[in-house]
């Protein structure tokens, strides 16, 4: 590990601090460090004279890693970055849950070392494609087709491999990757998804029918939504960044998308580990 390159949520002032803890540790350790310019305008000119700077856009080319410090929106904007590279993401948590960004910062220093002498696993996430309107976009936790400001609710018409599923009358409809089951999707009533399953969830939002249930779908499939009505018109987002939108008749096609994102994960935890921690599964409630 030679170069790594920092992003952090500049607003939140303690994703700036523990950034700048951050970097001065992999400077102490020989490490060469990246930042892009919001960094670099938050930190100390002296940390930053250490640092090379070099917009975002072209931290593909030059590191062997990526840090992000915030919550999982900011990875998920790295992600977006990245899409289409080999460039492993390491994501420190400093907000509440962090599904994603998992490493927290009461063990960063120790994260760092880990980093620095190899002690760590790379696994390979599934992204999603999505296609409307000549516009082409990637997410790694979902797409999300829901109702503009205007609408009290949308009615989406689902077809997979051109079957006719279902018309979900909603607020919206997320189309998740195995990855994303624990984000928009859970909170929505949809079910958690081993990384590993090839599989995509569609999770209707606060549908009108309380039997339209989430669906999994193999990920090899092709999901084609279309709105009916018309007046409708619906906001596409992919990892919580609108798109555009679509209106009746419009197809938004989403389908598995050839590249993958590359996460950083500690060598001796499983995603199960995770879950138990961040879920409190293993909490003993007979004791409380």
């Amino acid at each position: 590990m030679q170069r790594i390159a920092i992003i952090a949520y500049t607003a939140r002032p303690a994703a700036i601090f523990w950034a700048r803890h951050a970097i001065t540790r992999l400077l102490e350790e020989g490490i060469d460090v990246v930042i892009d310019d919001m960094l670099s305008d938050v930190l100390e000119t002296e940390l930053v004279s250490k640092c090379s700077k070099r917009p975002a856009a072209q931290f593909e080319k030059l590191v062997d890693m990526v840090m992000t410090f915030g919550g999982d929106g900011t990875l998920l904007a790295a992600a977006r970055l990245l899409m289409g590279t080999d460039i492993p993401i390491m994501g420190v948590n400093v907000g509440k849950l962090g599904f994603l960004a998992e490493f927290p910062v009461a063990e960063l220093d120790e994260a760092i070392m880990d980093v620095i002498k190899g002690n760590y696993r790379i696994v390979d996430r599934t992204t999603l494609m999505v296609e409307f309107n000549g516009v082409i976009s990637h997410a790694l936790n979902e797409i999300l087709i829901e109702r503009s400001a205007e609408a009290k609710m949308i009615a989406v018409r689902a077809f997979v491999n051109e079957h006719h599923v279902a018309d979900y009358r909603a607020d919206g409809v997320i189309i998740s990757t195995p990855t994303g089951s624990t984000a928009y999707s859970l909170a929505a009533g949809g079910p958690i998804i081993a990384p590993s399953a090839s599989v995509f969830c569609i999770t209707p939002i606060a549908p009108h029918m309380l039997t339209l249930r989430p669906l999994i779908v193999n990920d090899g499939n092709e999901i084609r939504c279309e709105l009916l009505g018309n007046q409708a018109v619906a906001h596409v987002v992919a990892d919580g960044q609108i798109l555009g939108t679509a209106r009746m008749g419009e197809s938004v096609i989403i389908r598995k998308s050839d590249h993958l994102v590359k996460l950083v994960k500690r060598a001796d935890s499983t995603y199960y580990d995770l879950l138990r921690d961040k879920l409190l599964w293993s909490a003993d409630v007979a004791k409380k």
